[in-house]
């Protein structure tokens, strides 16, 4: 499996465990809510939701409406297919959040983790949090190291681009320096809905804290053909 097909089957997973969709509804979700997927098509997710279907992580139903299911013919469409999260790919998926290895750390598959964090438990984001900021500060090491030796070669613009470069590392490892100390603190970053100051969440094993898939989506594109 390549190392995107694997950051897509996560995310549908995890999309799919809060509630049944359908493709189209699921595409939609993975645009708007995973930025990692803005520009991907329905024609790349269709092999993806076989696959998990046939390793019994998915069921296919019907549309939930017996209307529908009978005005689609009638349309000239397909009759629109519900994904449904089976009880073994639950547990595979809770499998996945519990890793915590490299490719938890690099740029993608990163992005979509942490969409996840609100099912995944502290100890958990933690490490991932901890992973990726080593991971940065090692990226950011490296940039510094470049600029100092080329920078005597590089015109202005170059130059300026590089330090662009460097600056929106050094933005997301203060980020992260914020989130694990938040971690660290126990504190719910979620908060009250009233805007007030963020709730304690003194269990450690519990979910929480960051914010879930939903919670980070962006108004929905323009509606087109149902799948």
């Amino acid at each position: 499996m390549s190392r995107r097909s694997g950051i897509l089957e996560f995310a549908v997973l995890g999309l799919l465990r809060e509630s049944p969709m359908h493709g189209y509804e699921l595409r939609k979700r993975l645009n708007t809510s995973l930025g990692v997927f803005r520009a991907f098509s329905y024609g790349t997710l269709y092999p993806c939701l076989k696959t998990l279907v046939a390793n019994g992580w998915l069921i296919e139903e019907p549309g939930s409406s017996p209307e529908e299911a009978l005005a689609a013919p009638l349309a000239g469409r397909r009759a629109k297919i519900v994904y449904r999260l089976t009880a073994e790919g639950k547990e595979h998926f809770e499998e996945l959040l519990s890793q915590t290895g490299p490719d938890a750390y690099e740029d993608e598959h990163f992005a979509a983790r942490f969409a996840f964090f609100g099912q995944t438990s502290r100890d958990v984001r933690m490490r991932v949090l901890e992973g990726r900021r080593s991971r940065l500060e090692e990226r950011l090491e490296k940039m510094r190291a470049s600029l100092v030796r080329t920078r005597e070669r590089l015109d202005d613009y170059t130059l300026e681009l590089q330090r662009h470069g460097m600056e929106s590392v050094e933005r997301e490892v203060r980020w992260l320096n914020e989130l694990i100390e938040s971690e660290r603190a126990g504190r719910d970053l979620r908060g009250p809905g009233s805007g007030g100051p963020a709730q304690q969440d003194t269990t450690s094993g519990e979910s929480g804290g960051l914010p879930r898939s939903g919670d980070i989506s962006r108004p929905d594109s323009p509606d087109d053909t149902a799948t």
